[in-house]
């Protein structure tokens, strides 16, 4: 009996490390469909999107810190590569639509930013959501204080025109990030 309880065991780590590749493509399941509001304090629509090009979708912790300012200004710098691709960039955090301002104008962000106050749409991503917090920045000489309401990991994913999610990864660099997406983007271009 308990051979068969340790080789349960064995198959079901076995399958959940097979299953939960850290980088996955041709991930080929349907995209979960939300509505956000953006920086400009606007409703984004992810179904408005499918159909028309690859939506990148990336969740990143929060606006003005080391790693998240460093993916971000990365997409930045290759956005003309994603239009390219027919891609369009959105970040998603749990940052509040004032401190997607900030960090859009601060950084000369190209892209679409939602706010994910309550991490409902990470969630039914499946990246992991934590406690939020504030953070303080100086921008131009002035005190900024940014404030989140949860705290989202880093997780990227590509959604192709069908709606279907065709690469995960939730271990990502965040200086690498901008162009593994590319790549991916490039190679499932070629493919079509």
């Amino acid at each position: 009996m308990k051979m068969k309880v340790v080789l349960a065991s064995f198959l079901v780590l076995f399958l959940y490390f097979a299953f939960s590749n850290a980088k996955e493509a041709g991930v080929a399941e349907k995209a979960p469909l939300f509505k956000a509001v953006n920086a400009d304090g606007e409703m984004w629509n992810l179904e408005d999107h499918i159909g028309k090009s690859f939506i990148v979708l990336y969740f990143y912790p929060a606006a003005m810190t080391g790693g998240c300012t460093q993916q971000a200004c990365a997409y930045r710098d290759n956005i003309e590569e994603f239009k390219a691709l027919n891609a369009k960039v959105v970040g998603v955090s749990g940052d509040n639509v004032k401190g997607l301002q900030v960090f859009r104008d601060s950084q000369n962000l190209n892209f679409e930013l939602l706010s994910d106050p309550d991490g409902s749409i990470a969630r039914m991503y499946g990246a992991p959501v934590g406690q939020g917090g504030m953070i303080e920045r100086n921008i131009g000489g002035k005190s900024v204080s940014l404030t989140r309401g949860v705290t989202i990991s880093r997780w990227t994913y590509i959604i192709d025109k069908e709606g279907n999610i065709i690469y995960k990864n939730a271990d990502v660099n965040a200086a690498k990030d901008a162009a593994e997406v590319l790549a991916v983007l490039k190679k499932a271009q070629k493919e079509s």
